[in-house]
């Protein structure tokens, strides 16, 4: 209903209510009809005089304006009694005692209205200072006095203001994540080049002239140019899935045979590392999973355990089911990582402590890329300490 449509509403509600009053008081029409024109003429010209002075008044502190729009009813209220008893030719004793009944009410409403503009005018300023701490972080008001409606612009604010500290440490998490990892690509492409190019002088200056030799540059400088390559690879990887780009194969596999081909490519690289690959298979529900990515965010674990696992120590790989779906583990025996890392061990060039980051494999990615394949999935993946190492536990829906 709009504001013109509710004065209309409340003006006929009240010549209703005074006509049934002076129906029931058995007043004659005539001196109804006098007494509501003259009230009306009365309060017509008060609350002309009021809106007029109220609209000078906008502004200002609402302390002001809630006093004139007071001043404006009660005046209304007068000027329709005063001339509705001049009218009736009340005694000068009746019209005085109602204008000492005036004089009180008028103090209350003063009273009133200046109380209530205090405390809007606190309301208002504890809302402001809220506003102020989300932009230069602090604390706000706990509470904030005045009006329901300030209440909750307040409220309304205060879950703005903790999304936006939430929204600033993902932020700074992000960049920190993002200087990482360019000190880390940055070495781990550096080493290599390095490599490659002192190789490159040293077969054009022909420094390295036996068949011996230059088969061991020349292998060296393939093996740097592919961990080069994977690095790129990771990189490409990691920006379809940051920028939500990740779409999955056509090919769909069931999740059994996705196990079973990365557990056939890493059973090579446990061998070489001198680690025990153990299965340990139980039923898995009827899913599919994309072929590409499913398999590479399960090389990803497995390379990520064989390496940090010691020789003589084993990777199990565990799977089975749950009541939402198919549950895979990779269980190894690194030693464990640090409680306050556990957060940390799927961000992007995360890497631990220096024994588990600067080895030979790993370009500090490939966790974070697991984690974005499973997710695209509709999975998840978590990592928990157990007695000998980690436990990395993957979770599809059936």
């Amino acid at each position: 209903m709009t504001r013109q449509a509710t004065t209309v509403a409340v003006l006929a509600t009240g010549l209703v209510v005074a006509g049934v009053i002076a129906v029931s008081a058995g007043i004659p029409a005539r001196d109804t009809a006098i007494l509501v024109g003259v009230t009306a003429l009365a309060s017509g010209a008060a609350f002309v005089a009021g809106a007029t002075v109220l609209r000078r008044f906008r502004g200002r502190p609402v302390r002001a304006q809630l006093l004139v729009v007071a001043v404006s009813s009660l005046l209304m209220t007068v000027a329709g009694v005063v001339a509705a008893a001049l009218a009736m030719f009340i005694s000068t004793h009746d019209l005085v005692a109602l204008f000492i009944v005036v004089a009180v009410a008028t103090a209350m409403a003063v009273g009133a209205a200046l109380q209530l503009g205090d405390d809007i005018g606190t309301g208002t300023r504890q809302v402001g200072h809220l506003a102020r701490t989300m932009v230069d972080g602090g604390d706000g008001p706990a509470a904030v006095t005045g009006p329901g409606e300030l209440a909750a612009l307040a409220a309304e604010l205060a879950d703005v203001s903790t999304r936006l500290d939430e929204s600033r440490r993902r932020e700074r998490a992000l960049e920190a994540s993002r200087r990482e990892l360019i000190a880390w690509v940055s070495h781990d492409l550096r080493s290599p080049l390095a490599t490659i190019r002192a190789m490159a002088e040293a077969l054009d200056d022909e420094v390295a002239d036996d068949s011996a030799t230059v088969q061991r540059y020349h292998r060296q400088i393939r093996g740097d140019a592919e961990r080069l390559t994977a690095l790129v690879d990771d990189l490409f990887e990691l920006s379809r899935i940051n920028s939500g780009a990740v779409r999955l194969g056509p090919e769909l596999v069931p999740i059994g045979d996705a196990v079973a081909e990365s557990l056939a490519g890493a059973a090579s690289h446990a061998s070489v590392r001198g680690v025990r690959l153990v299965e340990e298979f139980d039923d898995l529900p009827v899913t599919e999973v994309s072929a590409r990515e499913f398999t590479r965010a399960l090389n990803n674990l497995l390379d990520n355990a064989i390496r940090h696992t010691p020789a003589g120590g084993r990777v199990v790989v565990r799977s089975g089911r749950d009541d939402d779906g198919a549950v895979l583990q990779v269980i190894d025996e690194c030693g464990g990582i640090p409680e306050p890392d556990l957060d940390r061990v799927f961000d992007v060039a995360f890497r631990g402590d220096t024994a588990r980051g600067r080895d030979a494999g790993g370009g500090g990615l490939g966790l974070a890329i697991a984690r974005g394949l499973v997710e695209a999935h509709a999975g998840s993946v978590e990592v928990a300490n157990h007695e000998y190492g980690c436990r990395f536990t993957i979770r599809l829906p059936a």
